[in-house]
């Protein structure tokens, strides 16, 4: 069972990880690339904050973001930015989220996100925590998906089998670490791929940051997954 209370505290946790680690670096790299193609660690630092934002939006009741065109412009604005303004930002975001995570009352009720996408309100808080983790692994400056807490590894790969599973473009697929197993892709009596490894690598194909080729896999090539 989701227990917001506590993932509310994980996001705390990850998010002073995350504004340390980012305090150490200089203007000219957060102008460099991110581990993401197309964008600057500044437009991953812009996003995470601009998300919390848009997190708060769904807890208040009003929709995550104005319109696609809008989210991606907010964070082509930002993304320049020094870093000073940067990190002043992402922790006056991640106080609105928490604050608006302290005012919740009906955390059982159903909220939209992007694209139709709905959940309960208790699962925001580990889906807050999932953004500021693996971007920041993608910001490429020394935390990586091995440094994860494995609690988080095994709960995001949890998430990410049940998000691919029905998928029509996914061969139904066992997922297993050695000690623990997931099914994923299109539902069937039997799997027709095994894909085995350790659970770090497992999260990074799972969530596109790892091209699976330390992967042991078995009944087939490797499954090539949707974007996310």
């Amino acid at each position: 069972m989701t227990d917001h209370a506590r993932d509310l505290a994980s996001v705390r946790d990850a998010t002073d990880r995350l504004l340390t680690a980012s305090a150490a670096l200089h203007n000219a790299a957060v102008a460099e690339p991110s581990r993401l193609p197309g964008w600057s660690r500044g437009h991953v630092l812009a996003h995470l904050a601009r998300n919390a934002d848009a997190l708060v939006n769904v807890l208040q009741g009003r929709p995550m973001y104005v319109s696609a065109q809008a989210r991606d412009a907010d964070i082509e604005r930002d993304a320049p930015r020094p870093l000073d303004l940067h990190l002043a930002d992402l922790r006056e975001s991640a106080a609105r989220f928490e604050e608006a995570g302290a005012a919740v009352a009906d955390w059982s009720r159903t909220v939209e996100l992007r694209n139709g996408v709905t959940d309960t309100a208790g699962r925001l808080p580990f889906r807050r925590w999932i953004e500021v983790e693996l971007h920041h692994v993608d910001l490429g400056i020394g935390y990586e998906l091995e440094d994860l807490a494995p609690e988080f590894v095994e709960r995001e790969i949890d998430f990410l089998a049940a998000r691919f599973t029905g998928g029509p473009d996914v061969p139904p697929t066992r997922v297993t670490d050695g000690t623990r197993a997931w099914s994923t892709g299109r539902q069937a009596a039997e799997p027709e791929v095994t894909v085995q490894g350790p659970a770090p690598e497992l999260l990074g194909w799972l969530c596109g940051r790892r091209d699976g080729s330390a992967l042991k896999v078995e009944g087939g090539p490797l499954p090539t997954l949707p974007p996310l």
